[in-house]
């Protein structure tokens, strides 16, 4: 009899230490499954910021390159200007010493008074055109010069966004190699 109270006893006692153990390991693992739902909300935070973060350079860097490419604009059409400038000064200059060269050959008696007053009124007037284009020259050299200073400060802007689009780019990879390494 005492076996049959035994068996009877083992029975009823025996599942609830049983179901004592699983209701701990259950407990357990709830806690696991919710510590990692926040490990992984915290890191979907995480990487949402940084997809922001991220598509906000890249449209800085683009901004920024058009920005450039304007600069570049200006600066071309600054030296365009500029060589014209330059080249038709120098044929004007050209032009200028062969109607000297004319007039000084030109001084033999019997000469027309008149022809010559107008020759040399010409002459007054290509130098007066010839000191408007070099002062023209000189504007153009100074617009030119100020464009490569524009140029130069939107390209140093641009290479500072690289570098804060290369130093975000690298946090996120050593980020993802983190979260690859930590225990799951």
């Amino acid at each position: 009899m005492y076996r049959s109270w035994f068996l009877v006893f083992s029975l009823l006692v025996m599942p609830g230490a049983a179901f004592a153990q699983s209701a701990s390991s259950d407990s357990q693992a709830l806690q696991a499954l919710v510590s990692e739902v926040r490990q992984l909300r915290q890191l979907l935070q995480t990487s949402a910021v940084a997809t922001q973060r991220a598509q906000i350079l890249v449209y800085r860097v683009q901004a920024q390159e058009t920005a450039v490419a304007r600069a570049f604009e200006r600066l071309d059409g600054a030296r365009s200007k500029l060589a014209e400038t330059q080249l038709h000064r120098k044929r004007m200059a050209a032009e200028l010493k062969q109607m000297e060269e004319v007039l000084n050959d030109a001084q033999t008696p019997g000469q027309n008074p008149d022809a010559r007053k107008e020759f040399e009124r010409s002459i007054v007037q290509s130098k007066a055109q010839l000191e408007i284009l070099a002062s023209e020259e000189q504007e153009s050299q100074a617009q030119e010069t100020e464009r490569e200073d524009q140029l130069r400060t939107e390209q140093a802007k641009h290479s500072g966004l690289q570098e804060q689009l290369d130093r975000l780019d690298r946090e996120l990879e050593n980020s993802g190699r983190q979260s690859g390494r930590s225990p799951q």
